[in-house]
Protein backbone atom coordinates (compact mmCIF):
# COMPACT_ATOMS: atom_id res chain seq x y z
CA UNK A 1 0.00 0.00 0.00
CA UNK A 2 1.15 3.50 -1.09
CA UNK A 3 1.36 5.77 2.47
CA UNK A 4 -0.06 8.83 3.45
CA UNK A 5 1.81 11.75 1.98
CA UNK A 6 2.36 15.80 3.06
CA UNK A 7 -0.22 16.67 0.42
CA UNK A 8 -2.82 14.06 1.54
CA UNK A 9 -3.32 15.77 5.06
CA UNK A 10 -4.88 19.59 5.51
CA UNK A 11 -1.37 20.67 6.92
CA UNK A 12 -2.47 24.73 6.74
CA UNK A 13 -1.43 27.17 9.51
CA UNK A 14 0.43 24.22 11.13
CA UNK A 15 3.67 23.22 13.04
CA UNK A 16 4.79 20.59 11.27
CA UNK A 17 8.02 18.32 12.52
CA UNK A 18 9.56 17.23 9.39
CA UNK A 19 12.43 14.60 9.91
CA UNK A 20 15.04 15.03 7.39
CA UNK A 21 18.44 12.95 6.58
CA UNK A 22 20.89 15.94 6.77
CA UNK A 23 23.88 14.02 7.76
CA UNK A 24 26.56 15.47 5.02
CA UNK A 25 29.70 15.51 4.95
CA UNK A 26 31.94 18.22 6.87
CA UNK A 27 35.59 18.81 6.41
CA UNK A 28 37.65 19.94 9.20
CA UNK A 29 36.20 23.29 8.93
CA UNK A 30 32.75 22.61 9.36
CA UNK A 31 32.24 23.21 5.56
CA UNK A 32 29.85 20.80 3.73
CA UNK A 33 31.65 18.90 1.05
CA UNK A 34 28.30 17.61 -0.69
CA UNK A 35 24.68 18.63 -0.05
CA UNK A 36 23.00 16.30 -1.81
CA UNK A 37 20.55 15.94 0.72
CA UNK A 38 19.90 19.58 1.91
CA UNK A 39 18.50 19.67 -2.10
CA UNK A 40 16.71 16.80 -1.86
CA UNK A 41 14.92 17.77 0.85
CA UNK A 42 13.78 21.14 -0.43
CA UNK A 43 10.70 20.10 -2.43
CA UNK A 44 9.25 19.26 0.80
CA UNK A 45 10.14 22.40 2.91
CA UNK A 46 9.10 24.48 0.07
CA UNK A 47 5.65 22.92 -0.13
CA UNK A 48 4.93 23.33 3.83
CA UNK A 49 5.89 26.82 3.56
CA UNK A 50 3.79 27.15 0.63
CA UNK A 51 0.73 26.58 2.44
CA UNK A 52 1.43 28.89 5.62
CA UNK A 53 2.81 25.79 7.80
CA UNK A 54 5.87 26.10 9.58
CA UNK A 55 8.70 23.80 9.18
CA UNK A 56 10.27 22.47 12.52
CA UNK A 57 12.93 20.87 10.75
CA UNK A 58 15.01 17.93 12.67
CA UNK A 59 18.38 14.96 11.69
CA UNK A 60 20.98 13.53 12.93
CA UNK A 61 24.44 14.23 11.93
CA UNK A 62 27.11 11.75 12.24
CA UNK A 63 27.73 9.49 14.96
CA UNK A 64 28.21 11.73 18.54
CA UNK A 65 27.47 8.82 20.79
CA UNK A 66 24.85 10.37 22.87
CA UNK A 67 26.88 13.49 23.10
CA UNK A 68 27.05 17.10 22.35
CA UNK A 69 30.31 17.44 19.67
CA UNK A 70 30.66 20.94 18.06
CA UNK A 71 32.42 19.34 15.34
CA UNK A 72 28.88 17.44 14.35
CA UNK A 73 26.62 20.27 14.68
CA UNK A 74 23.88 20.91 11.88
CA UNK A 75 24.87 24.34 12.01
CA UNK A 76 26.55 24.86 9.04
CA UNK A 77 23.22 22.70 7.60
CA UNK A 78 21.45 25.57 8.74
CA UNK A 79 23.27 27.72 6.93
CA UNK A 80 23.42 25.82 3.43
CA UNK A 81 19.49 25.66 3.48
CA UNK A 82 18.91 29.01 3.84
CA UNK A 83 21.52 29.83 1.18
CA UNK A 84 18.93 27.15 -1.50
CA UNK A 85 16.05 28.87 0.18
CA UNK A 86 17.14 32.20 0.08
CA UNK A 87 15.40 33.00 3.50
CA UNK A 88 17.04 32.95 7.15
CA UNK A 89 16.74 29.95 8.91
CA UNK A 90 16.58 29.59 12.68
CA UNK A 91 19.02 27.14 14.42
CA UNK A 92 17.76 25.78 18.01
CA UNK A 93 21.06 25.29 20.27
CA UNK A 94 19.34 21.54 21.28
CA UNK A 95 16.41 19.64 19.81
CA UNK A 96 14.26 19.41 23.15
CA UNK A 97 13.88 20.99 26.30
CA UNK A 98 12.59 24.54 27.81
CA UNK A 99 14.31 26.91 25.48
CA UNK A 100 13.47 24.78 22.22
CA UNK A 101 10.01 24.58 23.37
CA UNK A 102 10.26 28.90 23.85
CA UNK A 103 11.84 28.68 20.30
CA UNK A 104 9.31 26.72 18.99
CA UNK A 105 6.29 28.58 20.25
CA UNK A 106 7.02 31.88 18.80
CA UNK A 107 7.16 30.79 15.52
CA UNK A 108 5.23 32.50 12.80
CA UNK A 109 4.27 31.25 9.54
CA UNK A 110 7.17 31.70 6.76
CA UNK A 111 9.54 30.82 9.81
CA UNK A 112 11.72 27.61 9.24
CA UNK A 113 13.73 25.88 12.26
CA UNK A 114 16.31 23.70 12.22
CA UNK A 115 16.77 21.78 15.53
CA UNK A 116 20.16 20.61 16.74
CA UNK A 117 21.60 17.26 16.37
CA UNK A 118 19.26 14.91 17.44
CA UNK A 119 21.71 12.02 18.18
CA UNK A 120 23.32 14.44 20.96
CA UNK A 121 21.05 12.56 23.21
CA UNK A 122 21.68 8.89 23.74
CA UNK A 123 17.61 8.39 23.65
CA UNK A 124 17.24 9.07 20.00
CA UNK A 125 18.85 6.03 19.07
CA UNK A 126 17.48 3.81 21.94
CA UNK A 127 14.11 4.17 20.43
CA UNK A 128 13.21 5.83 23.79
CA UNK A 129 9.48 7.11 23.70
CA UNK A 130 9.67 9.78 26.14
CA UNK A 131 12.18 11.48 24.17
CA UNK A 132 10.17 10.85 21.24
CA UNK A 133 6.91 12.14 23.03
CA UNK A 134 8.96 15.48 23.72
CA UNK A 135 9.97 15.67 20.61
CA UNK A 136 6.50 15.02 18.85
CA UNK A 137 4.99 18.05 22.01
CA UNK A 138 6.83 20.96 19.20
CA UNK A 139 4.50 20.17 16.61
CA UNK A 140 0.77 19.17 15.15
CA UNK A 141 2.12 16.98 12.18
CA UNK A 142 4.54 14.45 11.52
CA UNK A 143 6.18 14.49 8.49
CA UNK A 144 8.90 11.78 7.55
CA UNK A 145 11.34 12.59 4.26
CA UNK A 146 14.17 10.57 5.71
CA UNK A 147 14.70 7.66 3.80
CA UNK A 148 18.40 7.47 4.46
CA UNK A 149 17.49 6.61 8.04
CA UNK A 150 14.42 4.28 7.40
CA UNK A 151 15.96 1.46 8.20
CA UNK A 152 16.69 2.86 11.94
CA UNK A 153 13.76 2.30 14.96
CA UNK A 154 15.30 5.47 16.34
CA UNK A 155 13.01 8.19 18.71
CA UNK A 156 12.51 10.84 15.46
CA UNK A 157 11.61 7.96 13.32
CA UNK A 158 9.61 5.13 14.69
CA UNK A 159 8.65 6.25 17.77
CA UNK A 160 7.88 9.62 17.53
CA UNK A 161 5.08 8.52 14.76
CA UNK A 162 2.71 6.74 17.28
CA UNK A 163 2.09 10.47 18.83
CA UNK A 164 0.83 11.56 15.77
CA UNK A 165 -2.68 10.39 14.51
CA UNK A 166 -1.61 10.54 10.55
CA UNK A 167 2.37 10.11 9.93
CA UNK A 168 3.20 10.50 6.75
CA UNK A 169 6.28 11.11 4.28
CA UNK A 170 7.12 13.95 2.10
CA UNK A 171 8.60 14.13 -1.22
CA UNK A 172 11.41 12.34 -1.14
CA UNK A 173 10.70 9.32 0.95
CA UNK A 174 7.50 9.15 -1.36
CA UNK A 175 9.73 8.66 -4.61
CA UNK A 176 11.95 6.24 -2.70
CA UNK A 177 9.20 4.22 -2.29
CA UNK A 178 7.49 4.46 -5.16
CA UNK A 179 10.96 3.59 -7.51
CA UNK A 180 12.06 0.68 -4.94
CA UNK A 181 8.57 -0.46 -4.57
CA UNK A 182 7.46 -0.40 -8.41
CA UNK A 183 11.09 -2.32 -9.22
CA UNK A 184 10.35 -5.23 -6.50
CA UNK A 185 6.44 -5.56 -6.91
CA UNK A 186 5.41 -4.37 -10.15
CA UNK A 187 8.52 -3.89 -12.61
CA UNK A 188 9.04 -3.26 -16.40
CA UNK A 189 10.32 -6.30 -17.90
CA UNK A 190 13.63 -7.46 -18.43
CA UNK A 191 14.12 -6.54 -14.99
CA UNK A 192 17.96 -6.71 -14.50
CA UNK A 193 19.14 -6.13 -10.99
CA UNK A 194 23.52 -5.32 -11.82
CA UNK A 195 25.06 -5.92 -7.80
CA UNK A 196 28.83 -5.52 -7.02
CA UNK A 197 30.73 -3.76 -4.22
CA UNK A 198 33.54 -5.54 -2.52
CA UNK A 199 31.70 -7.99 -0.08
CA UNK A 200 29.41 -10.85 -0.44
CA UNK A 201 28.70 -10.62 3.56
CA UNK A 202 27.26 -6.90 2.50
CA UNK A 203 24.91 -8.34 -0.55
CA UNK A 204 23.84 -11.73 0.47
CA UNK A 205 20.28 -10.75 1.78
CA UNK A 206 19.84 -9.11 -1.25
CA UNK A 207 20.86 -11.61 -4.06
CA UNK A 208 18.95 -14.38 -2.39
CA UNK A 209 15.82 -11.77 -2.53
CA UNK A 210 16.44 -10.37 -6.13
CA UNK A 211 16.88 -14.22 -7.90
CA UNK A 212 12.86 -14.61 -7.51
CA UNK A 213 12.00 -11.02 -8.78
CA UNK A 214 14.62 -10.43 -11.72
CA UNK A 215 15.17 -12.03 -15.24
CA UNK A 216 18.78 -11.72 -15.27
CA UNK A 217 21.48 -11.20 -11.68
CA UNK A 218 24.54 -9.56 -12.73
CA UNK A 219 27.26 -10.10 -9.88
CA UNK A 220 30.50 -7.68 -10.09
CA UNK A 221 32.65 -6.19 -8.38
CA UNK A 222 35.33 -7.99 -5.64
CA UNK A 223 32.26 -10.32 -4.37
CA UNK A 224 33.07 -11.86 -7.47
CA UNK A 225 36.08 -13.68 -6.69
CA UNK A 226 34.65 -15.31 -3.73
CA UNK A 227 31.94 -16.98 -6.78
CA UNK A 228 34.57 -17.67 -8.57
CA UNK A 229 36.69 -19.73 -5.70
CA UNK A 230 33.38 -21.60 -5.07
CA UNK A 231 33.61 -22.53 -8.38
CA UNK A 232 36.99 -24.03 -7.69
CA UNK A 233 39.33 -21.47 -9.63
CA UNK A 234 42.35 -20.12 -8.40
CA UNK A 235 41.42 -16.22 -7.51
CA UNK A 236 45.46 -15.12 -7.11
CA UNK A 237 45.71 -12.54 -3.72
CA UNK A 238 41.99 -11.45 -5.26
CA UNK A 239 39.00 -9.97 -1.88
CA UNK A 240 37.58 -13.88 -0.55
CA UNK A 241 35.10 -14.69 2.12
CA UNK A 242 35.47 -18.67 2.56
CA UNK A 243 32.85 -18.30 5.11
CA UNK A 244 30.34 -18.07 2.20
CA UNK A 245 31.53 -20.06 -0.50
CA UNK A 246 28.73 -22.80 0.22
CA UNK A 247 26.02 -19.97 0.05
CA UNK A 248 27.85 -18.76 -3.34
CA UNK A 249 27.56 -22.33 -4.73
CA UNK A 250 23.81 -22.00 -4.34
CA UNK A 251 23.48 -18.71 -5.71
CA UNK A 252 25.79 -19.77 -8.75
CA UNK A 253 23.53 -22.65 -9.74
CA UNK A 254 20.58 -20.14 -10.66
CA UNK A 255 20.34 -19.98 -14.36
CA UNK A 256 19.63 -15.89 -13.76
CA UNK A 257 22.92 -15.16 -12.42
CA UNK A 258 26.01 -13.60 -14.57
CA UNK A 259 29.41 -13.88 -13.71
CA UNK A 260 32.28 -11.67 -14.93
CA UNK A 261 34.10 -13.92 -18.00
CA UNK A 262 37.33 -12.16 -17.30
CA UNK A 263 38.95 -9.53 -15.27
CA UNK A 264 41.45 -6.60 -14.70
CA UNK A 265 44.38 -7.82 -12.49
CA UNK A 266 47.20 -5.94 -10.68
CA UNK A 267 49.84 -6.28 -8.54
CA UNK A 268 48.54 -3.39 -6.44
CA UNK A 269 45.28 -2.36 -4.99
CA UNK A 270 46.14 0.92 -2.98
CA UNK A 271 47.62 2.85 -6.07
CA UNK A 272 47.58 2.09 -9.96
CA UNK A 273 50.05 -0.62 -11.18
CA UNK A 274 50.16 -2.04 -14.43
CA UNK A 275 47.07 -4.12 -15.71
CA UNK A 276 46.20 -7.27 -17.43
CA UNK A 277 43.02 -8.18 -19.14
CA UNK A 278 42.38 -12.46 -18.55
CA UNK A 279 40.13 -15.09 -18.58
CA UNK A 280 38.61 -16.09 -15.08
CA UNK A 281 40.29 -19.25 -15.33
CA UNK A 282 43.78 -17.33 -15.70
CA UNK A 283 44.24 -14.98 -12.74
CA UNK A 284 47.48 -15.20 -11.41
CA UNK A 285 48.51 -16.03 -8.00
CA UNK A 286 50.85 -12.86 -7.25
CA UNK A 287 48.36 -10.59 -8.45
CA UNK A 288 44.79 -9.19 -7.39
CA UNK A 289 41.45 -8.81 -9.39
CA UNK A 290 40.43 -4.98 -9.19
CA UNK A 291 37.86 -4.77 -12.33
CA UNK A 292 35.82 -6.59 -14.76
CA UNK A 293 37.51 -7.26 -18.11
CA UNK A 294 36.71 -6.07 -21.27
CA UNK A 295 34.23 -8.88 -22.80
CA UNK A 296 32.40 -8.81 -19.38
CA UNK A 297 31.51 -5.31 -20.29
CA UNK A 298 30.41 -6.12 -23.41
CA UNK A 299 28.48 -9.03 -21.88
CA UNK A 300 26.84 -7.33 -19.49
CA UNK A 301 25.95 -3.76 -21.71
CA UNK A 302 23.98 -6.23 -24.01
CA UNK A 303 22.07 -7.10 -21.36
CA UNK A 304 21.70 -3.92 -19.54
CA UNK A 305 20.37 -2.73 -23.25
CA UNK A 306 17.86 -4.93 -23.53
CA UNK A 307 16.29 -4.53 -19.76
CA UNK A 308 13.35 -2.19 -19.14
CA UNK A 309 13.94 -1.73 -15.42
CA UNK A 310 17.85 -1.94 -13.93
CA UNK A 311 18.51 -1.88 -10.51
CA UNK A 312 22.41 -0.88 -9.53
CA UNK A 313 24.10 -1.38 -6.08
CA UNK A 314 27.60 -1.20 -6.06
CA UNK A 315 30.99 -0.67 -8.30
CA UNK A 316 32.61 -3.25 -10.43
CA UNK A 317 36.00 -2.60 -9.62
CA UNK A 318 38.06 -0.11 -7.26
CA UNK A 319 37.03 2.54 -9.43
CA UNK A 320 38.13 5.77 -6.87
CA UNK A 321 41.86 4.19 -9.34
CA UNK A 322 41.08 5.66 -12.45
CA UNK A 323 43.47 2.30 -13.60
CA UNK A 324 40.84 0.25 -12.10
CA UNK A 325 37.81 2.28 -13.81
CA UNK A 326 37.17 1.13 -16.82
CA UNK A 327 34.55 -1.26 -15.64
CA UNK A 328 32.35 0.90 -13.58
CA UNK A 329 32.42 3.97 -16.08
CA UNK A 330 30.95 1.49 -18.65
CA UNK A 331 28.34 0.08 -16.87
CA UNK A 332 27.48 3.71 -15.53
CA UNK A 333 27.55 4.77 -19.11
CA UNK A 334 25.07 1.93 -20.82
CA UNK A 335 22.86 2.45 -18.04
CA UNK A 336 22.64 6.01 -18.47
CA UNK A 337 22.43 5.29 -22.23
CA UNK A 338 19.76 2.82 -21.54
CA UNK A 339 17.78 5.35 -19.64
CA UNK A 340 17.44 7.43 -22.46
CA UNK A 341 16.20 5.18 -24.44
CA UNK A 342 13.08 4.79 -22.03
CA UNK A 343 14.49 2.07 -19.30
CA UNK A 344 13.53 3.19 -15.61
CA UNK A 345 17.02 2.43 -13.96
CA UNK A 346 17.33 2.86 -9.77
CA UNK A 347 20.81 3.33 -8.33
CA UNK A 348 21.55 2.80 -4.98
CA UNK A 349 24.73 2.33 -2.53
CA UNK A 350 27.10 5.24 -1.63
CA UNK A 351 29.68 4.00 -3.81
CA UNK A 352 27.66 3.65 -7.12
CA UNK A 353 26.38 6.85 -6.39
CA UNK A 354 30.01 8.31 -6.46
CA UNK A 355 31.09 6.80 -9.24
CA UNK A 356 27.90 8.20 -11.20
CA UNK A 357 29.31 11.83 -9.96
CA UNK A 358 32.93 10.94 -10.88
CA UNK A 359 31.65 10.22 -14.34
CA UNK A 360 28.95 12.77 -14.57
CA UNK A 361 26.48 10.57 -15.06
CA UNK A 362 24.06 11.41 -12.14
CA UNK A 363 21.02 13.48 -14.06
CA UNK A 364 20.84 11.15 -16.64
CA UNK A 365 19.52 8.04 -14.22
CA UNK A 366 15.84 7.51 -13.61
CA UNK A 367 16.43 7.69 -9.90
CA UNK A 368 19.26 8.25 -7.16
CA UNK A 369 18.25 6.99 -3.98
CA UNK A 370 19.43 8.74 -1.29
CA UNK A 371 19.50 5.84 1.19
CA UNK A 372 22.47 3.34 1.20
CA UNK A 373 22.03 1.36 4.19
CA UNK A 374 17.88 1.92 3.74
CA UNK A 375 17.86 0.86 -0.51
CA UNK A 376 19.92 -2.37 0.72
CA UNK A 377 17.35 -3.51 3.48
CA UNK A 378 14.68 -2.79 1.33
CA UNK A 379 16.56 -4.89 -1.62
CA UNK A 380 16.62 -7.38 0.82
CA UNK A 381 13.23 -7.79 1.28
CA UNK A 382 13.20 -6.48 5.27
CA UNK A 383 10.39 -4.36 6.59
CA UNK A 384 11.86 -0.73 7.41
CA UNK A 385 10.66 0.56 11.00
CA UNK A 386 10.50 4.64 9.62
CA UNK A 387 8.05 3.15 6.16
CA UNK A 388 6.41 0.89 8.55
CA UNK A 389 5.17 3.19 11.13
CA UNK A 390 3.56 5.69 8.52
CA UNK A 391 0.13 5.17 7.98
CA UNK A 392 -1.19 3.84 4.74
CA UNK A 393 -3.23 5.78 2.22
Amino acid sequence: MPKLSVKDLPIKGKKIFLRVDFNVPLDENQNITDDTRIKESLPTIEYILQNGSIPIIASHLGRPKGKVDPKQSLRPAAIRLGEFLKRGVKFAPDCVGPEVKKIVDSLKPGDILLLENLRFHPEEEKNDPNFAKELASLAEIYIDDAFGSAHRAHASVEAIAHYFEYPACGFLMEKELKYLEGALRNPQRPLLAVIGGAKVSTKIGVLKNLLDKVDNLVIGGGMCFTFYKANGLDIGKSLCEDEFLTEAIGILNNPKVYLPVDVVIATDIKSATPTKNVDVKTIFQDHYGVDIGEKSISQIGNLIKKAKTIVWNGPMGIFEIDAYAKGTEAIAKAVADATTKGAISIVGGGDSVAALEKFNLKSKISHVSTGGGASLEYLEGKELPGVKVLKDK
